[in-house]
């Protein structure tokens, strides 16, 4: 067995190259289930690909699943949006942190998982990508200083909701000032006092060239940040008062535009709580 697997290999491997547990790199991946296959897809994604396709390959060491019912889908905006078309699609996304610094490594082993996934028929094919991505994190701003959860804890502690946020400026130049506002100016004042106990900011990198077909290139890669919000309460008590109007502030503060904002409270995994929800 140790030919075929290659075990003798794993101690060499384990003895080189980065091992933290800071969350350098993210995988953020909003899907459609296809009207009809909301129930399969979800168990095919609880049971198998969660696991197969995500959590059991090297690097990849926490992993949360969120959705979205109805009610919460009806309070994302802006209603054009660049990234959901109706800005309602995408009623599941899934979050997974990477160790800092073995972003290639997985990459490698994920591409390679995915086409013998593939392959044996481990792919559910009736759903769609809405925003699929790989992302580099840039920062994170905490509520409450150095007390709390930090954010390789983001994915494990118990948050009760979690808002996408994903934001387009004008180009490369403009994202760095975006980034640079964010972190300095606008979230430490929107998270005070707020039921977000953090907000994690990734930049979108550019998926491979063989990567599965059934997912687009990214776009942005250059102009996007994506903010991940993580809460202590559901959306729906707070939503009023702390996520209407996120895009005003970004408006005028430069040559940017939200694209989205988008609610989500975690799944049950093992089960097929909120599935009857969605339409």
């Amino acid at each position: 067995m140790s030919e075929e697997t290659r075990s003798e290999v794993y101690a060499e491997l384990a003895a080189v190259g980065p091992y933290g547990v800071h969350p350098g790199h993210a995988l953020i991946t909003m899907v459609e289930p296809h009207p009809g296959h909301e129930y399969a897809y979800n168990r095919w994604y609880e049971d198998d690909h969660y696991y197969a396709g995500a959590m059991a390959m090297p690097w990849m060491y926490a992993g949360r699943r969120w959705v979205a019912t109805r009610d919460l889908q009806l309070l994302r905006y802006p209603e054009k949006s660049a990234v959901a078309q109706p800005v309602t699609a995408g009623c599941y996304i899934s979050t997974y942190w990477v160790t800092d610094g073995r972003y290639d490594d997985h990459m490698k082993w994920t591409v390679g998982i995915n086409k013998r996934l593939n392959r044996d028929g481990r792919v559910y094919q009736d759903r769609t990508h809405v925003f699929t991505a790989f992302q580099d994190h840039e920062a994170t701003v905490y509520r409450d200083g150095a007390a709390g959860p930090r954010d390789f804890h983001a994915l494990d502690h118990p948050y009760a909701g979690l808002v996408v946020e994903v934001i387009d400026a004008e180009g490369a130049e403009q994202r760095a000032e975006l980034l640079e506002w964010l972190r300095s100016r606008h979230l430490p004042k929107r998270l005070s006092g707020s039921p977000s106990a953090m907000v994690t900011i990734f930049r979108p990198t550019p998926l491979p060239s063989d990567r599965m077909s059934y997912v687009k290139q990214v776009e942005g890669v250059d102009t996007r940040l994506t903010l991940l919000w993580f809460l202590e309460a559901d959306p729906r008590e707070c939503w009023e008062e702390y996520f209407t109007g996120l895009e005003e502030p970004v408006a005028e503060a430069g040559l940017w535009r939200v694209e989205l904002v988008a609610p989500f409270i975690p799944t049950v995994p093992g089960t097929d709580r909120y599935v009857d929800r969605l339409r």
